[in-house]
């Protein structure tokens, strides 16, 4: 039991009306004042996009995966897999948002089984805010729903505790700010497809260098209303380095050839063995074993 909560009677029924069992906890964490001894919150970095189009969805994502300050992954996908006609692109913990994408994928394709039908949007909407809002935000998955189904094309943004908002255009994760600013000075509703996959493009690459915890590369995710799907995977390469190792020369020093290291004797070069080494069965004495009468 926490010092920070009262003792509560497990066999008492459910308190009615208005709770006010973290009164106690809420008084204690304001009089440490900010102290160090809080928990800290995570940071978590992403740039994650969707927006509906005239034919269509297109998401987007970055591909840089973070832990704390350093950069655990370049290219990171972001952007798994639902349904034949349905993405999701994920923001926050990465093994969260791949196992909750994961686990509704099953459920969908188990519905599709059992009612020969089409996977409908707000269907998996609904299981990812059920699953979410069950853990009440512990799941650490911010989540950008595209697709298009019998009722046209349809983006959602569903955020980790479990609420969920039904959009034309949205942006999620650290970098989302400066996606957004993109969406609003351009978007409209008759895009074009290859206007749409531009502004996402330029969403993410916003997000990308703007945001420390974007980076790396463009991912993108075309879903039309035929319910065919183009993944374009590293569609952009903001951040190419091959270019600039490229035009960096060495000084002839800081090679070094083989044989550059004096030795004091002859050097012994032995050839790798081509049959192993070791004892075979031919090289053991096999005897009779005595077996006692029972």
């Amino acid at each position: 039991m926490s010092e920070l909560t009262r003792n509560i009677d497990i066999g008492a029924p459910a308190p009615s009306g208005f709770s006010f069992e973290n009164t106690l906890r809420n008084q204690y964490m304001l009089s440490m004042k900010g102290s160090d001894t809080l928990p800290t919150p995570k940071k978590t970095g992403t740039t994650i996009v969707g927006l509906v189009y005239k034919d269509g969805v297109v998401l987007g994502a970055d591909t840089r995966a973070t832990s704390g300050s350093e950069v655990a992954e370049k290219n990171c996908e972001k952007i798994h897999y639902l349904a034949p006609n349905m993405y999701c692109c994920g923001a926050g913990t990465a093994a969260d948002t791949e196992m909750i994408t994961q686990l509704i994928s099953s459920q969908l394709e188990l519905l599709r089984m059992n009612t020969h039908s089409t996977s409908r949007v707000v269907t998996a909407c609904t299981l990812l805010k059920r699953r979410l809002f069950q853990y009440q935000g512990h799941i650490s998955a911010a989540l950008v729903l595209g697709g298009c189904d019998i009722n046209g094309p349809a983006v959602y943004q569903i955020h980790p505790h479990g609420s969920t908002a039904k959009l034309s255009y949205t942006t999620m994760g650290s970098g989302s700010l400066a996606a957004m600013a993109v969406f609003e000075s351009s978007w409209r509703e008759d895009l074009e497809e290859a206007e749409a996959v531009k502004l996402v493009q330029r969403a993410i690459c916003a997000g990308i260098f703007n945001d420390l915890g974007s980076g790396s590369n463009c991912d993108v995710c075309i879903i039309r209303k035929d319910q065919s799907v183009d993944y374009r995977r590293n569609e952009v390469k903001p951040n190419e380095v091959g270019p600039l190792r490229e035009k960096v020369h060495h000084s002839s020093l800081l090679t070094m050839t083989p044989g550059i290291t004096p030795t004091l004797g002859n050097p012994v070069v032995r050839s790798h063995p081509t049959q192993p080494i070791g004892i075979g069965l031919a090289d053991v004495e096999v005897t009779a074993m005595e077996v006692e009468a029972s």
